[in-house]
């Protein structure tokens, strides 16, 4: 089985790709039902992909309840 965790993308998913590139897009920090509503995925499922990239250094939250992209974070998208 190939390694998603360790190669690559460092693990990225699908939904997490696409929580990234709607960040990047966001002049300012911006919550995660914005990010929602740009990715077309369910508010719920937003906020477990925060997560997931926040313990990777992808994401910051400068604001409560708001969320930016770090420069890993831009990094790992390109």
């Amino acid at each position: 089985m190939a390694c998603k965790s360790k190669c690559g993308t460092k693990g990225l998913s699908d939904k997490q790709r696409a929580v990234l590139e709607a960040m990047a897009k966001c002049d300012e920090a911006c919550g995660s039902k914005d990010i929602a509503a740009a990715t077309g995925l369910e508010p719920k499922q937003v906020s477990c992909q925060i997560t997931a990239l926040k313990k990777k250094g992808f994401v910051e939250s400068p604001v409560r309840c708001k969320y930016s992209i770090t420069d890993d974070g831009k990094a790992a998208i390109s």
